[in-house]
Order: C-alpha cells, then structure tokens, then sequence
C-alpha cells in the first residue's frame, strides 16, 4: 500500500466513517484489478445510499478524502486522475534490458486477418483506466472522445475505415457515452460525420459506407439505467439539446462514469468476441508465439 502520512489530522467521527466506508469501497475495487477516480467512488457511495447526490455532498467527500489521504488514512495510488500525469521517455539500463522489452511488449496485429476491425470509442478521458485493460486483452483500439470528437480525429478514424474497407475488412465502433443531451447526440454525431467522409470516398473507391463501418451505441442506455439503476442528475437545460431530449427522456440525465467498471468491462468483452473468427485468432496467437520465441533466442545468446 502507498499511504503516507504527509499531515496530522483530527477527523470527526463522521468523517471517519467515510473514511472507513471508502476504504471498503477501494478494497473492493482493487481486487476486481480496478482503480477509480474520484468521481467514480462518490457514485459508488451514492448507490450504497451512504450519501445523498448533491454537489454539496461530492465537495466534502473530496474534501475528506484529500484530508484522509494527507494522514496516510487511504492509498495514494488507488484513487487517481486519468487526465494528468508526467510523461516519460522509455529507457533501460542496458542492451541486454531493451532487448528485454522488446520481447515482452512484442506485438502483433491480431486482427489483420480477422473479416472485422473493432474500436471502442468513449466520451470521457477519465474511463480510459476502466477499458484499456480489456481493449489490450484483445488487441483493439480505443479513442477517450472528450465529448464531441474534433474533425482532426474524425478524418484519421475515416482514413483507417476506408483502408480496412479496402482490404475488404468492416469496422465495427463501439460507442460509450453519458445519457445526457448532449452524450446522446454524441453518437448521432459520430455516425453522420464518418458517412459524410466515407461518402466523399465513394468517388476514388467503390463502396457502401454502410458496408464499411458500423457505429453501436453500447452504454449509457435506458435499458441499462432501469437495470442498474445508477444515481440521476437534473439534465442541463442550458444545453442546446434539452427541449428534444426531455420530450423523450424527460429532465434526469445519468453519468457514465454512475456503472461500475466491471460492467463496462463485460460489455466491451461481450461485443468484441462476437467479432471474433476463433480459427484465424488461433493462427495469430501461434504467429505471435514463434516470432517471440525468436527474440527469446537472441536473448539467450547474449553475454
């Protein structure tokens, strides 16, 4: 464990009972192989109705917290901020140790001979810690959108849609997103805007962009909502998509970040393997095997 007890602190016995109460929540999530952020753990005591759903209510668990992690009372590295961190350069200690690496994080693209490409595509950057584990298992790329994807990164996810299509590959995108106004429309978005672009394709190559990509909107659904039941918030009449979205859904919205990871994390594995031709993987995992073997033996060979 990394606490350390930067501070003294005096807590209140209501406050060390929050304290005790999110311990147990991390304890929980640690041995399901997940850490969360701050936002996740406050909806985790929402759901447990430990605490009611108010800002108020997220300031002072953040609050506390902070002030427990400062007097060494809760993990420093089990709660983090997925937005932030130092950038390092990768470096070893020898050429024995990069050789080393190369075998461990020896690749192959597992899906190149697959009849499907699959990306996972989320809304939020804060998510990336709860789907890069499962996406890695099986070799796919994700995108953290940050809400609405820039026309930048629209016209590259076209440009790998149109050379999969080439090589008579579909592209399945899974989409995750708050159910909000705005979260909604995000997949609407993402669909018109990549037909836009593979339509303008259709002129150098012949195709059906219907052929070529498949957008699926995974979470957050209604259905999932009545299911797991995740804490609402008032949707944001501000926003320029209340009217049509309150005559449909009314005026809760519901966060992304409200499922618990392992659900995220099933979903995301259930949709990826019904992609999934079991023969030709298995030709890949041979392929990846024998080609390590090979750095293996160069390894071996060293002084």
């Amino acid at each position: 464990m990394a606490t350390e007890e930067i501070t003294q602190r005096n807590f209140k016995p209501e406050s060390l009972a929050l304290i005790d109460q999110a311990n147990d929540i991390i304890a929980d999530y640690e041995g399901q192989g997940f850490r969360l952020t701050l936002r996740q753990l406050y909806y985790q005591f929402v759901s447990r109705d430990l605490i009611p759903n108010t800002m108020q209510s997220y300031k002072r668990l953040g609050s506390v917290i902070n002030d427990a992690r400062l007097a060494g009372m809760i993990d420093w590295e089990m709660i983090e901020d997925r937005t932030r961190g130092v950038e390092v350069r990768s470096r070893w200690e020898s050429p024995r140790a990069g050789i080393e690496a190369i075998r461990n994080q020896y690749h192959i693209d597992m899906w190149a001979n697959q009849p499907k490409r699959v990306e996972v595509w989320i809304e939020k950057e804060a998510l990336v810690g709860v789907i890069e584990g499962v996406c890695n298992s099986f070799d796919v790329p994700y995108l953290a959108c940050r809400g609405y994807v820039s026309q930048s990164e629209q016209w590259r996810a076209y440009r790998r849609i149109y050379d999969y299509y080439r090589t008579g590959q579909e592209t399945v995108i899974l989409h995750f997103g708050d159910h909000d106004p705005s979260g909604i429309d995000m997949t609407r978005d993402n669909i018109d805007r990549l037909t836009l672009f593979l339509k303008s394709a259709m002129g150098l190559y012949p195709m059906d962009e219907q052929d070529a990509c498949t957008i699926q909107r995974l979470a957050l659904n209604r259905d999932q909502i009545d299911l797991y039941k995740p804490p609402p918030n008032p949707a944001k009449m501000t926003d320029s998509r209340f009217g049509g979205y309150a005559a449909k859904h009314g005026t809760k919205s519901w966060e992304l970040d409200a499922l618990e990871p392992k659900v995220l994390t099933e979903l995301i594995r259930k949709h990826i393997s019904a992609h999934i031709d079991p023969e030709k993987w298995a030709d890949r995992m041979k392929q990846l095997k024998d080609e390590k073997a090979v750095l293996e033996g160069i390894i071996k060979g060293l002084k």
